[in-house]
């Protein structure tokens, strides 16, 4: 695993994208992008989409697949997550709106949704580079503690914590529903390479645990640190926590040249 700390978040969006971007020119113009929403991931798109504007980063035949989302919310409503891809990914990294997926999180025929959606990222030949955030108790997707780590793309119940985060972004927590459609653990450790953001204080505990803590399903990210290529990108307050963080400063200051990005 590779720990990358950065001064401040909007560091972060810039050191993240620069991964990202990296892991997509090596692959070509038919990368596979997973996707994550809520709110770590912004500056990561806003810095992708900086580079598609300038011509260095061409995404328009790439696909994407998204972590997860809402059961029971309707097509068009603003907070579901088919809705804020497409604000905060395919528009502005220039997407092909019919190559960008989201889990189908209608009533009808949600038992066999999970297995569909990881058909067609198996059909797309898998995802290339995923990006991720980490919530604070540790889940990722809407993997709560206590899934498997084994766990495919399936129909999940949120955790009142989780609602209670996500509240802000509704009315009020009422109106946040219950259920979730999301990939699993394993679907998201079978992608190529998983990038994953975490700013603010309020992430330092699931920080620790998923980078420093014993792999467990209390905290579903620290699967992370059985992934082959997985980079996690924070910002000092995010990683103050981090019993080795003077290590992984040195690590990243001493990169060799064919090491370092073009951040």
């Amino acid at each position: 695993m590779e720990i990358i700390i950065c001064p401040d978040a909007e560091r972060v969006g810039e050191v993240a994208a620069a991964v990202v971007a990296r892991v997509a020119v090596a692959v070509g113009p038919s990368v596979v992008l997973g996707v994550a929403t809520g709110s770590s991931p912004l500056a990561l798109y806003e810095n992708l989409a900086k580079r598609v504007a300038a011509g260095t980063l061409d995404l328009s035949d790439a696909q994407a697949f998204a972590l997860d989302e809402y059961v029971g919310l309707p097509a068009g409503h603003p907070e579901s997550y088919a809705e804020v891809i497409r604000r905060t990914v395919t528009e502005p990294l220039k997407l092909d709106p019919a190559r960008v997926h989201v889990p189908d999180g209608r009533s009808e025929g949600l038992s066999g949704a999970g297995q569909r959606y990881e058909d067609a990222i198996a059909a797309a030949g898998g995802v290339d580079v995923q990006i991720l955030g980490v919530g604070a108790n540790g889940h990722i997707g809407f993997n709560e503690p206590g899934s498997s780590l084994a766990s495919r793309t399936r129909v999940k119940t949120l955790s009142q914590r989780t609602r209670d985060d996500n509240a802000r972004f509704f009315d009020s927590v009422d109106q946040v529903p219950t259920h979730c459609i999301t990939q699993g653990i394993g679907t998201i450790l079978a992608a190529r390479h998983l990038v994953l953001v975490a700013t603010g204080a309020a992430k330092a505990d699931a920080v620790v645990g998923l980078v420093e803590g014993p792999v467990t399903s209390m905290c579903p990210a620290s699967a992370l640190q059985l992934h082959r290529f997985a980079t996690v990108v924070c910002d000092e307050p995010a990683a103050a926590k981090l019993a080795l963080a003077d290590y992984y400063r040195q690590c990243f200051d001493e990169q060799l040249d064919w090491q370092k990005l073009d951040v």
